[in-house]
C-alpha cells in the first residue's frame, strides 16, 4: 500500500521529472483517475480486512495472538488513512486541473480578443494615415486654388485697369473739348433721344471746371447713361451713390471729381 501510494504521490508531487515531461496534461489526468480508482478499491479492501480483524479481536482472549491482531489492525488503520490522504490529494489535483483548464480557456479567449484588437488598431492606424494623406492633399489643393484665385483676381483687375486707361491713352492728345465730348457722347448715336438737356448741362459744368475728366469717371458716366437710357434706374442710382461716397472719402467734398459725380447723379434723377 505504501509503495503504491508513494509511486502515486511521486506522480502528483514531482511533475517535473523526466518521465512526466513527456506526458500531456490529459494523460496525467487520465492516469490520476485510474490511480484514484485503484486507491478507492484498496481502501475498501483494507476496511473490509480491518472490520474482520476487529471481529476476531472480540473473540480472542488477551494473549499474544490478540496482541498480534491489534498490531495488524493498527497497521491497516494507518494504511487506510494514507490511502484517504492520497485520494484527497488526487481530488485536489483534479480540481486544480479543472481550474487550470478554465483559466487556459479564458486566456485563449483573451488572446484571441487581443489579436482582434491589434488587427483593428492596425486597421485604424492605416485608415488614419490614409485620411491624413487625403487631408494633406486637400490642403495642398486648397492652397493651390487660393493662389489661382488670387492670380485670376489680379488679372481681372489688370484687365479692368487696361479697359479704363486705354480710352485715355488713345485720346491723350485731344483738347478739353474733345474730352468733354467723350464724357457726354451724342445721345442720338449712343443712348437715344431721352437725355439731351441733361447732357448739355453736364458738358457745361465740366467745361466750367477747366480740367480733364479722369478715365474711370468717363467709364462710370457711360455706364450710368447706358443704364438710365434702358430705364434701369435701380442700378444706375446706387452705382452713382457708391462712387460719390468713395470719391468724397478719398478726394474730399470739394474735389472736381466729386462735382462731376454730382452732375452725373443729378442727370440720372432728372
Amino acid at each position: 500500500v505504501q509503495g503504491c501510494r508513494s509511486g502515486t504521490m511521486s506522480t502528483m508531487v514531482y511533475p517535473r521529472e523526466e518521465k512526466l515531461d513527456k506526458l500531456s496534461q490529459e494523460e496525467i489526468i487520465s492516469n490520476t483517475k485510474l490511480v484514484m480508482q485503484g486507491l478507492e478499491a484498496l481502501k475498501n479492501e483494507h476496511n473490509s480486512i480491518l472490520h474482520s480483524l476487529l471481529e476476531t479481536i472480540k473473540c480472542l482472549k488477551k494473549d499474544e495472538e490478540a496482541n498480534l491482531v491489534h498490531e495488524k489492525s493498527n497497521l491497516l488503520r494507518k494504511s487506510v488513512e494514507m490511502i484517504e490522504l492520497g485520494l484527497g490529494e488526487a481530488q485536489v489535483m483534479m480540481a486544480l486541473s479543472n481550474h487550470l483548464n478554465a483559466v487556459e480557456s479564458e486566456k485563449q479567449k483573451l488572446r484571441a480578443q487581443v489579436r482582434r484588437l491589434c488587427q483593428e488598431n492596425q486597421w485604424l492606424r492605416d485608415e488614419l494615415a490614409n485620411t491624413q494623406q487625403k487631408l494633406q492633399r486637400s490642403e495642398q489643393t486648397v492652397a493651390q486654388l487660393e493662389e489661382e484665385k488670387k492670380h485670376l483676381e489680379f488679372m481681372n483687375q489688370l484687365k479692368k485697369y487696361d479697359e479704363d486707361v486705354s480710352p485715355s491713352e488713345e485720346k491723350e492728345g485731344d483738347s478739353t473739348k474733345d474730352s468733354l465730348d467723350d464724357l457726354f457722347p451724342n445721345e442720338e448715336e449712343e443712348h437715344g433721344p431721352g437725355l439731351p438737356h441733361q447732357h448739355s448741362s453736364a458738358v457745361a459744368a465740366a467745361q466750367q471746371g477747366g480740367y480733364e475728366i479722369p478715365a474711370r469717371l468717363r467709364t462710370l458716366h457711360n455706364l450710368v447713361i447706358q443704364y438710365a437710357s434702358q430705364g434701369r434706374y435701380e442700378v444706375a442710382v446706387p452705382l452713382c451713390k457708391q462712387a460719390l461716397e468713395d470719391l468724397e472719402k478719398t478726394s474730399g467734398h470739394d474735389h472736381p471729381d466729386v462735382a462731376t459725380m454730382l452732375n452725373i447723379l443729378a442727370l440720372v434723377y432728372r
